[in-house]
């Protein structure tokens, strides 16, 4: 079955840690990035590191954009706006090593939509939906008319970050090898099976080395920040307009943090909490895709015997669905194909679905059928989040997002280690605790070291950035949103509550959420700090 790009969107802005166990991660081109484990540089240094002044003249060209290539995940070109709008795309050069701004150089992968009235323009509105690893090129046409309101006064402009899609894409392993791996169990049981796990994860490292080395240095979110200042400079605007969803808000605060003085109206949705490491930040998406699944699983008993579910309560279904899992861990059902759905990729379709509550219903239906012996629907939904098209291609997502969190954090766990803190991740999750915890060794292994434990974003003298916590995110916790808030800084960070379900809540619908964006966006009207919606 096809899942949509804006579900595939959703699904990506999976923030900083791999839902995933995927293989390494880092960053050596980031190393004066800022780091919170001893004192930070003054941003002012920090932003002055290697500007490359000549670049910011640049004049792009602008034309009609083809069909995205497949490390973008594929399909049609995009269709035209209502009015006859055309999505448009360019390549902007950016330095490879900010270190050498005059050195070798990049190209980064440019969409935009021009805004309606042009009279009443303000400038560019630059998004980054997330992950990391989602392609802005692809995603934002995606979302076709979500953002009519947003694009009456801006252009909407979205990219592929370095390391992404069409923006020197990190390569890892190949289609073949990348079904193979996605069928390894991800929470190994017995001594063969970490072996085999850690052996993958060994085996993944090398191969993105071998095929990407050059570039995994500088994928980190350090550079990418950057890479959004030279885009300002070269969209003609004196200050970042900005919409950050998931990772994006990490981005946004480390660009706030960096060049507080260029912030412009800027907007974080499903905030990522800047003051948990990899760890932390794992046990919380843990605890978060839990709540989630408890969510769901009260709503399908509510509905009585209209749940396809077995179980009268929430416990009851909750339950069906780990035996559900645990008779796939020893027996996988037919899938897709010659494919299987086995434990971790059930889990996985699972974790997809969770994402949005829209697919709450896909979600019921895909369990129901694979308690039947057909796999297919959960199947296909972890293909969406592993980036996996009907046709059996990958797009680069994953490489990418485990590149840019390898390169982000230098924390590196040892088989010992992750085996210790499995019991803490489990009573976090019944059900995503042991697929979580084993996704700690990740980044073990990998070529290039990482840069921080966490990153900082305070960002005195910064304009005010709107920061909107769902207190139903499963990839995001609340929690992120009022500590993104603190750590910006007084006056700079304004929390926003909105009591939903779902990962991120501009794209929820909710009239309340979308009209205090627009004023703030639009208008320059700050909501009132506090604010609940929902």
């Amino acid at each position: 079955m096809r899942t949509s790009p804006a579900l595939r969107a959703t699904a990506l802005a999976a923030t900083v840690t791999v839902l995933l166990p995927l293989a390494g991660c880092s960053d050596g081109g980031d190393k004066d990035a800022p780091d919170r484990s001893k004192s930070s540089p003054h941003a002012a240094n920090a932003a002055a590191t290697g500007s490359p002044s000549g670049l910011a003249a640049q004049k792009l060209k602008w034309k009609p954009c083809p069909a995205p290539s497949q490390a973008e995940g594929g399909g049609a070109a995009p269709s035209p706006l209502p009015g006859g709008a055309v999505w448009e795309c360019s390549v902007m050069k950016v330095p490879l090593d900010y270190a050498k701004p005059d050195g070798d150089t990049i190209g980064l992968a440019l969409v935009r939509a021009k805004a309606m009235d042009k009279k009443k323009r303000i400038g560019s509105l630059i998004f980054n939906f997330g992950g990391p690893g989602a392609s802005g090129v692809a995603t934002l046409p995606a979302f076709g008319t979500e953002y009519d309101k947003l694009r009456t006064r801006y252009d909407l402009v979205s990219f592929d970050p370095r390391g992404v899609g069409r923006s020197a894409g990190v390569e890892c392993e190949n289609d073949k090898q990348l079904d193979a791996r996605y069928e390894e169990d991800g929470t190994p049981d017995t001594a063969a099976e970490e072996k085999a796990f850690t052996n993958d994860t060994k085996t993944y490292a090398a191969a993105c080395k071998k095929n990407s080395g050059a570039e995994l240095p500088f994928v980190g979110t350090t550079n990418a920040a950057r890479d959004m200042d030279l885009m300002r400079q070269v969209l003609g605007d004196d200050r970042l307009y900005y919409f950050g969803i998931s990772y994006g808000t990490e981005l946004g605060g480390v660009y706030a943090h960096l060049f507080p003085k260029s912030v412009g109206r800027s907007v974080l949705d499903a905030v990522v909490d800047p003051t948990e490491d990899s760890e932390q930040s794992s046990l919380g998406q843990a605890k978060g895709f839990q709540l989630a699944l408890d969510n769901f699983a009260k709503s399908c008993a509510d509905r009585g015997d209209a749940c396809k579910l077995p179980g009268s309560d929430a416990d009851e279904v909750e339950q069906g669905v780990s035996d559900l899992l645990g008779r796939l861990e020893k027996k996988p059902v037919p899938g897709i194909g010659s494919r299987k759905l086995t434990q971790t990729q059930a889990t996985t379709g699972i974790a997809s679905a969770l994402y949005s509550k829209e697919t709450w219903p896909l979600l019921e239906q895909g369990l129901d059928e694979a308690d039947g012996g057909n796999g297919a629907l959960l199947l296909a939904l972890a293909d969406s989040l592993n980036g996996r098209s009907q046709d059996g291609h990958y797009d680069n997502s994953a490489a990418a997002n485990l590149a840019i969190n390898c390169a982000d954090s230098r924390e590196r766990f040892t088989l010992d280690q992750t085996k210790a803190k499995l019991p803490e991740f489990h009573d976090a999750s019944p059900v995503f605790g042991d697929y979580l915890g084993w996704g700690l060794m990740a980044c073990t292994g990998w070529p290039v070291e990482g840069t921080w434990k966490t990153p900082d974003v305070s960002a005195p003298g910064s304009a005010p950035q709107l920061v909107i916590g769902n207190t139903g995110d499963p990839a995001t916790p609340y929690a992120g949103a009022e500590a993104m808030a603190d750590e910006l800084g007084k006056g700079v960070g304004v929390q926003m509550t909105y009591k939903g379900e779902g990962h991120g809540a501009y794209n929820s619908g909710d009239a309340c959420v979308q009209k205090a964006v627009g004023g703030y966006l639009l208008d320059g009207k700050v909501p009132a700090a506090g604010t609940v919606c929902g």
